[in-house]
């Protein structure tokens, strides 16, 4: 009886961890555009729809703050379906972590709003255990879904490894200050999942947000119900990719199980460790568009 209730007592801290975390980023993201005079939003250039939060871009909005729409990972993409995506999104800079390239343009824009921003005499703002300093210097807040490359954005920015950056879903976890000029200071944060699409255990919504990068593919249970998802959407450029066809997604597993050799006893295929390797391929933009 004891066990049992150890165990239902750190189960039930998990899930009441897990409602405040769903309360505590949000609310983290909002108080960074309290604080910000600019807000970049780091889109994926691939899902800009998906990825976008509409409800801070209202907050964004209702307080007059300036906000530039940053698409990353556009060397994925075609330039047509570029030109067609950063109509709806003004102002908007392209651009390429990994390759580091539409870089110089978003500073010189930063730099351009910058200067047309009036400062206030230096006071402190404090909001619970958060204090933003607010003085003469430009605060730029970055904001963006998770795994949308906001960290490696404000490495590449500063010019220096200064916030952390990992390939994991969810690896910022609190609020960086980095300095990009004497006059300018960029804020990290956590990556934010939009309230109405976050879910741990509706597996549609869950799915979801892993194609969309919300979740590492290291992290989900039942990868291949994911795959089935990704399959039904992006049939033909997971076949262009790995040069097979296939008439469904359990189909396509076995065939690419097959091909990377992910075989258990008997020479059956390892659908999990496949589904996952297909998942990480699409994460790290391997699988282009």
């Amino acid at each position: 009886m004891r066990k049992k209730y150890i165990f239902s007592s750190r189960r039930t801290r998990r899930i009441d961890n897990m409602k405040r975390e769903r309360v505590k980023y949000p609310e983290v993201a909002k108080r960074i555009i309290d604080s910000s005079d600019i807000i970049l939003e780091v889109l994926d250039a691939r899902f800009t729809g998906e990825t976008r939060n509409k409800k801070l871009e209202e907050e964004i909005e209702k307080q007059n703050k300036k906000i530039i729409y940053v698409l990353n990972k556009s060397d994925l993409i075609s330039k047509k379906n570029l030109q067609e995506i950063k109509r709806g999104l003004i102002p908007c800079v392209q651009i390429s972590c990994k390759n580091r390239t539409g870089i110089k343009k978003l500073r010189d824009l930063i730099k351009i709003i910058s200067k047309k921003i009036e400062k206030k005499e230096p006071r402190e703002i404090k909001k619970d255990k958060i204090v933003f300093s607010e003085s003469k210097k430009i605060k730029v807040g970055v904001i963006g879904y998770p795994n949308t490359g906001k960290s490696s954005l404000i490495n590449i920015l500063s010019g220096a490894s200064k916030a952390g950056v990992g390939s994991e879903a969810g690896f910022t976890k609190n609020v960086q200050k980095v300095r990009l000029s004497e006059e300018i200071v960029l804020i990290d944060s956590p990556g934010v999942i939009p309230e109405e699409e976050y879910s741990s255990m509706d597996k549609k919504k869950i799915s979801s947000s892993t194609i969309f990068g919300g979740k590492s593919y290291s992290q989900i249970k039942e990868p291949e119900l994911i795959i089935n998802e990704l399959f039904l959407k992006y049939k033909k450029i997971l076949e262009g990719y790995y040069k097979i066809e296939a008439e469904n997604s359990e189909e396509f597993i076995e065939k690419i199980g097959k091909i990377k050799n992910f075989l258990k006893k008997g020479g059956l295929v390892d659908e999990d460790k496949t589904a996952r390797e297909i998942l990480r391929a699409w994460q790290k933009g391997e699988i282009r568009f």
